[in-house]
């Protein structure tokens, strides 16, 4: 994230608390990308990153509206977005795990609006393969490397987003990411 971005989110604590529905957009614009990009690593599915995304930021904004004018003041407000789209992400993961596999809800894959259907097919194909690949790693690692290289969080951030400390977090990401390798070159 570039260094203006981050200063502005640095920002944002103390223009939520002094003003939470003023700041609150302001909020949103900042990490609605990042944060989308990261739970639709972690889910799989589009339509449950869209929906995670959106729960994460009511859920914020109302606990916004509940929390001290200190405690919003003091808010690392990246971490705790992420924390909160990282709950929702595991409670929504815990409750298909429960379902039937025929009562799945997964949407098609959308076409890559990338120029010419064979770029498009090599491109989809190859963000499925990573895709499965990446949700094979266990949840801390899976969930550490997608806060790294996906929504491009610092290991400071993502330990406080995880509740894990910094060196585990850069043990999980590094493990991750060999262990990412290594399946992509076993596979056939």
């Amino acid at each position: 994230m570039p260094r203006e971005a981050r200063m502005d989110v640095s920002r944002l604590a103390a223009a939520l608390a002094d003003d939470p529905d003023a700041a609150f957009p302001d909020l949103v614009r900042a990490l609605q990308d990042g944060v989308f990009a990261g739970t639709l690593r972690l889910t799989g599915s589009r339509a449950d990153a869209e929906e995670i995304t959106q729960e994460a930021f009511v859920h914020a904004y109302r606990a916004l509206r509940a929390y001290p004018h200190d405690r919003v003041r003091e808010l690392r407000v990246r971490e705790w977005v992420w924390t909160i789209a990282l709950n929702l992400c595991r409670n929504r993961a815990r409750t298909r795990r429960r379902r039937p596999e025929g009562s799945l809800d997964r949407e098609p894959a959308l076409p890559d609006p990338s120029p010419g259907p064979e770029h498009q097919a090599l491109a989809a194909a190859e963000r499925e393969r990573l895709a499965r690949h990446l949700a094979r790693l266990p949840w801390a690692t899976r969930a550490a490397v997608v806060l790294r290289h996906v929504a491009g969080l610092t290991y400071a951030e993502i330990a406080a987003a995880l509740a894990r400390p910094p060196g585990t977090v850069k043990s999980d990401v590094y493990r991750g990411l060999q262990r990412l390798r290594d399946s992509l070159e076993e596979e056939p």
